[in-house]
């Protein structure tokens, strides 16, 4: 079922506005591709739930979407507090730890809990902590055994559960906490997609969720959230070890001077196109459209950067978890995508590094497309060829099928990658005219229009790689 025309991938992240079947069916109809749960707000039977009501939206649709389970990691947050606090520039505050609920100290001074316990051997003297993505900023003056006493330099409200960043402070969490391991069991049981891991800061947090997912034997792939400064000192090496990497510009903007947000973005998205890795760029994308049904020009420039960069991905989330319009957030993703693929001028990428005859062959064949404006068809079954053929950043259309339903979904993660899932059958060309003939089915191309084909031919008895120029007709394929 065709949707959109657009390269690049949509991901939204489902919560109150979007958890009932006909809204999912809405957001499926209208081109997401990949549903993201936020597990910092969520429970088990409630994500259970909602994996249940996303693949049943799909089926009703007649298109599947994949999962995306986003796993806290080494995040800090404050506890509950009774009420609202309102802080006050100048004043005195304390975070503690194991005091329970927020309140006011024997020496009248308000404080509330942290969920980390080592906070006070952590932080030091002079250190700033930022409370609600950098809402509330105070500096610490004095600690003393659990409590670490502040002063408020910007007031405003403190609620419940509000997450801290401590910029420039290395934090001795684990990458994987006792929550993160119950979560990505839910998720491992429920044959979740993709998993995403908060506040990476080097390889090794990568290393110990590949190795949680291998002893399970869960296909899944491990996307690195990169929120501050240490995860930009080990970016190149984060980029390596993960499947993928989310710009979460959120918490970077707070652990990171916010000017150099846009030169972190541009280094992140193409050093991953390099290295052969998704890239997707979350957070504030459409954030007024929370409450109005039309975006301000900012965020039209915003989406638009980040598509003229060529992400893979862009991802919404307050939009469509509490937002009043999550469909128009949609529209408008389509409608900015669409017109600024449009305006891509560079028909390949041309610094990525292919070395392999079979790579190099790639780039042939995504040249040869590019010069005839047909759409590449590719068979996969471990999505190598397809991960090279979308970092290429081809200015045609990529169909690929598959026979492996877990990489089926996978690969709507990548851009320019349209896939489908067919069983394959012995005789190659039978593959390639089932293909042709559910793209024509679908609408995904024109009889009489021709297609670049890369697939595995018959040399007598040799299977070599092959480019073919394959012509589409309705009643039967000429080569």
């Amino acid at each position: 079922m065709r949707t959109t025309q657009r390269k690049t991938k949509l991901i939204f992240t489902v919560g109150p506005a979007t958890q009932e079947a006909e809204m999912l069916e809405a957001l499926i109809r209208h081109g997401v591709d990949i549903c993201r749960i936020n597990m910092a707000h969520a429970d088990h039977d409630w994500t259970r739930k909602i994996i249940h009501n996303v693949r049943a939206a799909g089926e009703s649709v007649g298109r599947h979407i994949a999962i995306l389970m986003d796993v806290k990691g080494p995040e800090i947050r404050t506890g509950d507090v009774p009420e609202t606090f309102e802080l006050q520039k100048g004043e005195h505050f304390d975070f503690t730890h194991g005091e329970g609920i927020g309140g006011v100290g024997e020496d009248g001074v308000r404080r509330v809990d942290v969920n980390y316990k080592d906070f006070a051997n952590d932080i030091r003297v002079g250190d700033t902590v930022q409370v609600d993505s950098g809402l509330l900023r105070l500096e610490v003056k004095e600690i003393k055994d659990q409590r670490v006493r502040c002063e408020v330099c910007i007031p405003g409200p403190l609620g419940n559960r509000r997450h801290i960043n401590l910029p420039g402070v290395r934090v001795n969490l684990p990458a994987l906490t006792e929550k993160d391991q119950s979560d990505i069991d839910v998720g491992i049981e429920e044959n979740i997609d993709f998993f995403a891991l908060s506040f990476v800061r080097e390889p090794a947090d990568l290393d110990t969720f590949h190795d949680y997912l291998r002893k399970r034997a869960s296909p899944a792939k491990v996307i690195a959230k990169i929120e501050d400064q240490q995860a930009i000192s080990n970016l190149d090496e984060i980029i390596l070890a993960a499947d993928g990497l989310m710009i979460a510009r959120g918490d970077l903007g707070v652990e990171c001077p916010f000017e150099d947000l846009p030169v972190i973005q541009s280094r992140a998205i193409n050093t991953c196109i390099r290295q052969l890795k998704p890239v997707i760029v979350a957070t504030h994308m459409l954030e007024s459209m929370i409450d109005s049904p039309i975006p301000t020009r900012a965020e039209v420039t915003d989406i638009a950067n980040a598509i003229r960069e060529q992400a893979d991905c862009v991802m919404l989330s307050g939009e469509t978890t509490i937002g009043k319009y999550p469909v128009e957030c949609v529209d408008t993703v389509n409608r900015i995508a669409v017109r600024m693929e449009q305006e891509q001028t560079q028909p390949l990428r041309k610094d990525l590094i292919l070395n392999l005859p079979k790579s190099k062959m790639l780039r042939s064949a995504a040249h040869l497309a590019t010069e005839m404006d047909a759409p590449i068809l590719v068979f996969t079954r471990r999505g190598i060829f397809t991960q090279k053929l979308s970092s290429l950043r081809p200015n045609v259309p990529v169909y690929a099928f598959t026979d492996n339903p877990v990489l089926f979904k996978q690969l709507l993660l990548l851009h320019g990658i349209e896939p489908f899932f067919m069983e394959f059958v012995h005789e190659l060309e039978d593959n390639i005219q089932s293909a042709f003939s559910r793209l024509l089915k679908g609408g995904w191309c024109e009889a009489g229009k021709p297609l670049v084909v890369v697939t595995k031919m018959y040399a007598g008895e040799t299977l070599i790689d092959s480019t073919q120029i394959r012509e589409v007709s309705g009643e039967n394929t000429e080569s």
